[in-house]
């Protein structure tokens, strides 16, 4: 995931300072010069933080720098209107220093009751999702269900992308590639060179065949379908490729039908495009935060348009909870959801990136960030998981009156 950004920047990078673009001259004076800086050689794992502080809020505002599809708001925006102000039993501002906090905003009862910005960041621009890319793109998987554009959870893969036929994915339902468990081999170790995840973006597809289908249908089986939970970029991109083959559509489009424009987004967001020319369903969609948030509500609330939800009847009480054990106490995976006992979810992406949904307490915090330690620092991740107890613990409060 990670490579593939990585590669589609830093290649336009010249041409781009030396030419311009739309977008570019409309970023502040010291961003465009971080990301003039930018080294050509290295990944972004070993950016300087303040590189990934500028790189993080501009993916899509340079013409040369990726190619993308927008996603249009809605006409009629829903509104977050303020509520009383939650009070939390910590420092908001040591902890938005500690997780190097680019937006923060905590939403209960249909009420904003906090919403804090860092970094120079504010409501009106665009952060990278990362992997909260991962949850948008479970949900499209619901919607073309529901939708009849894919029959059953339990069709192989196969039957929806024909190439991967005689690969190891004919043994692979679409429910398993949801839960990550299809049993294929898979590294996505971001600091070997020879992981897939670092490799599979430079492969050379056969003729007429999707650069990372092409790569994916070479995986050898590790252990059988269903039986093992393993972390895969590369199974996340190809749902994303299986729902947009089945609804013939961009998942750029079937997003902005399903999901941005019916849950009321108020600004535009945009998906970046693989060299194939397909969303990087894994990773990469940027919105403003507060869009973000709506997405959080839209979920809550049963991703509900005029009543109707646009998934099928349980798929998404099935999403958002354990199906897949992942090793840890007290959590677990579900269709692209990380899941809590508690009955929360969240969708999570490196550095800091997340949407946490508490159902219970009506409750969504939307995160985004630049951890200072890197994309997967144990720190900031515990101090974040703490900050989600702290505030279901001060709703909990407010609610018995104390």
């Amino acid at each position: 995931m990670k490579r593939i950004l990585v590669r589609v920047v830093l290649g336009a990078l010249v041409a781009l300072l030396a030419a311009g673009g739309i977008g570019w001259f409309s970023l502040d004076k010291e961003t465009r010069g971080l990301i003039s800086t930018l080294p050509t050689n290295r990944d972004l794992l070993f950016w300087s933080v303040p590189q990934r502080d500028a790189a993080f809020r501009a993916l899509d505002r340079i013409k040369l720098l990726a190619k993308w599809r927008t996603v249009a708001p809605s006409p009629t925006p829903r509104p977050l209107p303020a509520g009383a102000p939650l009070k939390l039993p910590l420092d908001v501002d040591a902890y938005m220093a500690g997780q190097r906090s680019a937006a923060l905003l905590i939403v209960q009862g249909g009420k904003l009751r906090l919403e804090r910005y860092g970094l120079g960041f504010d409501h009106s621009g665009r952060w990278t999702s990362f992997s909260v890319a991962k949850s948008l793109t479970s949900t499209l998987a619901g919607a073309a269900l529901r939708d009849g554009a894919i029959r059953s959870m339990d069709d192989k893969v196969s039957d929806y992308i024909p190439q991967l036929k005689g690969s190891a994915y004919d043994e692979v339902s679409v429910r398993q590639l949801l839960t990550m468990t299809s049993g294929v081999q898979w590294n996505e170790d971001y600091a070997d060179p020879q992981s897939d995840v670092a490799r599979f973006n430079n492969h050379q597809p056969e003729q007429g065949v999707d650069a990372l289908v092409s790569y994916m249908r070479r995986l050898p089986r590790a252990a059988p379908a269903g039986t093992r939970w393993l972390y895969s970029t590369g199974e996340t991109n190809l749902v994303g490729i299986l729902v947009s083959q089945a609804t013939g559509k961009p998942l750029a489009q079937y997003l902005q039908e399903k999901i941005w424009q019916p849950a009321g987004m108020e600004q535009t967001a945009t998906w970046i495009l693989s060299k194939s020319g397909q969303e990087i369903s894994g990773c990469c969609v940027q919105a403003a935060p507060r869009d973000y948030a709506r997405f959080g509500l839209f979920i809550l609330e049963g991703a509900r348009v005029n009543g109707q939800s646009i998934v099928p009847d349980g798929w998404l009480a099935q999403a958002t909870s354990k199906q897949a054990d992942i090793g840890e106490p007290g959590r677990g995976y579900g269709y692209q959801w990380w899941t809590y006992d508690d009955g929360s979810f969240a969708a999570r992406g490196i550095f800091g990136q997340g949407i946490f949904i508490d159902p219970k307490r009506e409750l969504v915090i939307v995160s985004n960030a630049n951890w200072g330690g890197g994309a997967r620092d144990p720190g900031p991740m515990q101090a974040r998981d703490d900050f989600y107890r702290a505030v279901q613990q001060a709703i909990d409060d407010e609610a018995a009156g104390r």
